[in-house]
Parts: structure tokens; sequence; C-alpha cells
């Protein structure tokens, strides 16, 4: 391995006082170069070798198909890639959730920054959930009225930005007025109780979605959303999600 020259240039005066002559010492640097070569450990890339030949295996491993390339950027109010993500999150919370509390999810909403990556076209490894996710953010459940989750949509609506939704599904008018909002197919009850996952970064603040704090209940569920992907994944031989009609804008 070489490391390129490196100079250090310091100056530094010391003055210690000796207890039983008061002398003072003065210690003044050097300026030193280096220049190294340093040879590979043979015997630490030979304890390290099989560690990394076991992580090479594990992150390599394939666990889909994807029909195509997804990105982030393929979509103003909706993607592809964000509506794999909040639906595998929905599908996959959902049931840890209805165990812990006999309750049923309403929604799922995610936040555009956290989509790190594309997933390309082909195999589908554990890789590619680290890319996607490489946080160690977990799914938490918020419970929000019906009045908060209008505060949601607005928020939806000026953010700009193809946040990852699942079970709400909003349209707007051509003069960017709401025409439709609608969760599990019907309108908002601005009383009602709605169960919202989401991650524990957003609940905490993040892309200042402060909305989330609204509530009294916080259900965390310990699960990652890395590894809500890997099992995603594992589940589905074929990876094809679509842009769909979840959160569009009419033209007239």
């Amino acid at each position: 391995m070489k490391f390129k020259f490196v100079q250090i240039v310091g100056f530094i005066s010391l003055f210690l006082t000796c207890k039983n002559s008061g002398e003072q010492k003065h210690f003044k640097a050097e300026n030193i170069s280096i220049s190294m070569e340093l040879s590979s450990n043979k015997t630490i890339e030979a304890t390290i070798a099989p560690y990394k030949a076991n992580l090479d295996k594990t992150m390599n491993k394939v666990l889909s198909y994807a029909v195509d390339t997804y990105s982030k950027k393929d979509g103003d109010y909706n993607t592809a890639i964000g509506n794999l993500m909040a639906d595998a999150v929905f599908e996959l919370s959902n049931p840890v959730f209805y165990a812990r509390t006999g309750k049923n999810l309403d929604m799922v909403l995610l936040n555009h920054g956290g989509i790190r990556s594309i997933l390309s076209k082909g195999d589908v490894t554990t890789k590619s959930a680290y890319s996607l996710m490489p946080f160690e953010n977990s799914v938490v459940v918020v419970a929000l009225k019906g009045a908060v989750i209008m505060e949601m949509t607005s928020y939806l609506k000026k953010s700009k930005k193809a946040h990852p939704i699942a079970g709400l599904k909003l349209v707007l008018n051509s003069d960017h007025t709401y025409r439709e909002i609608l969760i599990g197919g019907k309108p908002v009850d601005p009383y009602k109780i709605y169960y919202v996952a989401t991650n524990d970064y957003l609940y905490n603040g993040g892309d200042q979605m402060y909305f989330l704090k609204k509530t009294d209940t916080l259900y965390d569920l310990n699960y990652k959303i890395r590894n809500v992907l890997i099992d995603y994944f594992t589940s589905k031989d074929t990876l094809n999600p679509t842009k769909d009609h979840r959160f569009t804008k009419l033209n007239n």
C-alpha cells in the first residue's frame, strides 16, 4: 500500500519546571518529512479472507429479479421504486402490527430522500437492499387523527417530491387543489384515528414532517426498512413495480 509524501510541520515550545533545580527545558519539534511504502501484511489478509468471502457471499445472494431499472426520478407525484418501497412496508409491517395490537395499518408514508440508489435491471441481491437503504431506520407506527392526515396531504402537495405512500390516494386538480383525499378508498374522517407506518427518522422530525409527532401513541415495530426490503425481495420471484394513480394531478 502506497502512502503519498506527507510533510509534518510543527513548532512546539514546552517549558517544564523542575522541582529541584527550577530549570526550564525547551523542546522544539523539527520538520519531519515522511515518505513510506508499506507492503501488504499477508498474515492479516489471510485472517480476514474467510470473513470477506462470507460477506461477499451474503451480499451477492440473489433474492429476486427486476425487469427494468427504477429510479426515484421517474415521476413527479409517485414513482415505481417509491411505490415498491411503500408497498413493501405496508405488506410486511401490517402482520407484525396486527399481531401486537389487533389493529391494521391504514397507510404508509416514507420519504423521497430515503431512496438512496436506483434498482437496476437484473438480479436483485442483498447488496441491492443495502444500496437502496443504507441507514438503520426502522418502521414505526403512529396513531393520527384525520385532521392531522389533512396536514400531511398539505405537506405532500407543497413538497413537490414523490414521497412514497401506500393506502392513501390523492388527486390534484389542475389548479393544485385537492379533488380526492382517500384512505382505504374512503374520504378522510377528521375525527377518526388512522394508523400510519413511517420510519423513525421522519417521526423525529426528518424532512420537517413535524405532523407525525401529533400523537400520544407510537409503536416501534423493531423492523428495519432495509430488512423489510430484503424480506420483500425474497418473497417475490420478479419485481415489476409501476407508477400508478395513488398520487396524480389532473390536466384540466
